[in-house]
């Protein structure tokens, strides 16, 4: 393809969770001609006044991204954004005070959702402007696809060798047991005269919701906690492996897991690999519960407390549901046993293809570039924003990235803090990356002409 296209800027916030789905639509992006730059978020928009102007992939239109939009659309940037949170949300009322800011969407050009469920909370969003919103499916339902899963066979092959046949538990507890204080729903360290003391997790939710959605939280982990050694106990003959989530401060877990010897807390790799090596997942209202579902793996979900306004109905109801220890040790018995298959019905089915578009037919990654291709041909290359709008935007970004580079990282507690970024996006080599586009070459038989390039540090220049 000899005429030139418009980069892609792709960026990644949990390397675990987004490495492999977003390297995928990197590789169909070069496909067909496009140059990616795929990397940390946080580098990123350290370095983002160092690209050519480029079509932004954004992944959230939080109040916290307000600041960096403006910067990309100073710049000269394009913006279209999917919600990577936009699967599993509470009512409507409280995702749009969580996950959607009117200043923020009124930078994107275009809109991608998960399916036709995503589709119905974006158009019905009081603050709604119009955006063009494109029924696309998401990457990381790619990789649950018949075709697309294989890629992880070494990793699970690697993971039963080592742990046997086991029982695998995701946390999903980072509002109340979060790597950083502020990150809570309910800060212990906030100011006496902050209101409820809130941490950033209760971002665009009233008070009482907060509290009362953390109060839940801790009452569910506090049982998790105690469901570890007594799972230890019933099922001495297998491995616990507990996989935390990315923000959580996992020191609670391997705390847990240390008196007993077939208890192991393991936090690396995609968790699609585990789930094609464990037996069954336990979880509560955690994102797993769907992915363990359309991979037909037998997931419990484990509600020994339940408020309708809080708990996440999607990923549970489509678990085996168990509300005490008692119930949840006879299901994993069947499950265990062979006598229990996934929770495989025909309204389940409907269910997850009302909420994720492109499980079958064309990869959501193809129907993605096929919007950006569409929307490229009607740009005819991105509008110059003009000297003084750029002159503003390469100044607010230097700024911004000094700030964050040299005062934010140091101050305790920040979002900026090199550790939890650490334990976000703990860095990929690109000998590592260059070795998974040839998996999915080996997998798909695409991509052979695809290559990688370092373009600084965790950021990957992805082209033919």
């Amino acid at each position: 393809m000899t005429e030139k296209r418009t980069p892609l800027i792709i960026p990644m916030e949990s390397q675990v969770r987004e490495l492999d789905p977003k390297l995928l639509l990197a590789c169909v992006a070069a496909e067909r001609g496009f140059t990616v730059f795929l990397g940390s978020k946080t580098e990123v928009g350290l370095r983002i006044a160092s690209f050519p102007r480029s079509i932004y992939l954004g992944k959230s239109m939080t109040a916290r991204s307000i600041k960096m939009f403006g910067i990309l659309k100073s710049l000269g940037h394009d913006i279209i954004v999917w919600d990577e949170e936009a699967l599993v949300h509470h009512s409507k009322e409280q995702y749009y005070g969580r996950r959607l800011d009117p200043r923020t969407l009124e930078q994107v050009s275009a809109l991608l959702a998960w399916g036709q469920e995503n589709y119905e909370l974006f158009k019905e969003y009081p603050a709604y402007l119009d955006t063009p919103i494109y029924i696309t499916g998401n990457p990381r339902g790619d990789m649950m696809r018949p075709e697309v899963l294989p890629f992880y066979e070494p990793e699970a092959e690697s993971i039963r060798k080592r742990f046997g046949e086991f029982i695998l538990i995701n946390t999903n507890f980072s509002m109340v047991n979060g790597f950083l204080p502020s990150l809570n729903l309910c800060n212990p360290g906030a100011k006496p005269d902050a209101p409820t003391q809130a941490g950033t997790a209760a971002r665009g939710l009233t008070p009482e919701f907060a509290e009362g959605w953390a109060n839940h939280k801790q009452a569910i982990f506090e049982h998790f906690k105690r469901l570890i050694p007594l799972l230890s106990k019933a099922f001495p003959d297998h491995t616990i492996v507990i996989r935390p989530h990315p923000v959580e401060n996992h020191n609670v877990w391997h705390q847990l897991a240390e008196p007993h010897n077939n208890v192991k807390v393991i936090y690396q790799g995609n968790v699609l690999a585990w789930l094609k090596a464990a037996k069954a997942v336990i979880h509560n209202g955690c994102t797993t519960g769907i992915e363990a579902f359309i991979v037909k793996l037998p997931a419990i979900a484990y509600r020994p407390v339940t408020a309708k306004i809080y708990d996440l109905g999607l990923p549970n109801s489509l678990s085996y549901e168990c509300f005490d220890f008692e119930e949840l040790c006879q299901t994993l018995e069947r499950i265990l046993s062979r006598k229990l298959g996934p929770p495989d019905t025909v309204e389940r089915r409907q269910l997850i293809n009302y909420y994720i578009s492109a499980l079958d037919g064309p990869l959501a990654c193809d129907r993605i570039i096929d919007v950006i291709e569409q929307r490229e041909a009607s740009l005819s290359g991105l509008p110059w924003p003009g000297l003084r709008s750029y002159l503003k935007g390469w100044i607010k970004a230097n700024i911004r990235s000094y700030k964050k580079r040299y005062i934010k990282s140091k101050l305790s507690g920040h979002r900026n803090n090199p550790d939890y970024l650490s334990q976000r996006f703990p860095g990929v080599s690109v000998d590592e990356v260059r070795s998974r586009i040839n998996r999915f070459f080996r997998n798909l038989d695409r991509f052979e002409d695809v290559k990688a390039n370092q373009f600084s540090k965790n950021i990957f220049q992805i082209h033919i």
